[in-house]
């Protein structure tokens, strides 16, 4: 069973990051449940460790912190107004297919933004949920010993964007961002998309 867990305040990246860390230490050692941690950033760009970090291109000038992470993928934003879910899952009692994995938070994140009567999809050959050519939610994850970290950050409202022009995200040269508010046409605010969206990882998840 997997336990979600808001976290209402913006948190550090950082503190993000030593918070999955402590999960997937507890649920290796049979302490812990399942869980997913539900969440907005403090503003942060961040990229996977590799040597090809070109997607970040100015975003030292924005004057907000650029971090290098353990999860796979090029540039990407966090901050207030999107919402940033982690799911530390035990892979091993899922078929150790991190591919499945990440269809299947695809797959949770399209089923949340029917809820809002947004008609979101996948693209052929690129992770991530979107609508049309538009991208929505960017998805990366790592594994320590097929316990999963990481996981989905999907745009939610207006405030999210602008940050997203001094970057190419996920390395998507052209890519235009957007988010539930503008493709629903109302406001949306993060906690509606957080009892949304747990309920529909849980769902598919679990």
């Amino acid at each position: 069973m997997i336990e979600i867990t808001h976290l209402p305040e913006p948190l550090p990246y950082q503190e993000g990051l030593e918070l999955q860390q402590e999960s997937v230490a507890q649920i290796l050692s049979g302490k812990k449940n399942e869980t997913m941690l539900l969440l907005e950033h403090e503003p942060v760009y961040t990229i996977g460790r590799q040597r090809d970090q070109s997607s970040l291109l100015q975003a030292g000038s924005a004057g907000i912190p650029v971090y290098e992470t353990n999860r796979g993928g090029q540039a990407t934003y966090h901050g207030p107004g999107q919402l940033v879910g982690y799911p530390i899952l035990d892979l091993t009692y899922r078929g150790k297919d991190l591919h499945q994995h990440l269809r299947l938070i695809e797959e949770a994140l399209i089923q949340g933004c029917a809820e809002f009567s947004v008609q979101a999809g996948r693209r052929e050959g690129m992770t991530g949920v979107w609508v049309e050519d538009r991208k929505l939610a960017s998805i990366g994850v790592g594994v320590r010993k097929w316990v999963s970290m990481h996981g989905f950050a999907i745009n939610v409202t207006k405030e999210s964007l602008p940050p997203f022009l001094t970057i190419t995200p996920c390395g998507l040269n052209g890519v235009s961002m957007t988010c539930l508010a503008n493709e629903a046409g109302k406001e949306i605010s993060v906690s509606d998309a957080v009892q949304v969206f747990g309920k529909a990882m849980k769902k598919v998840l679990g």
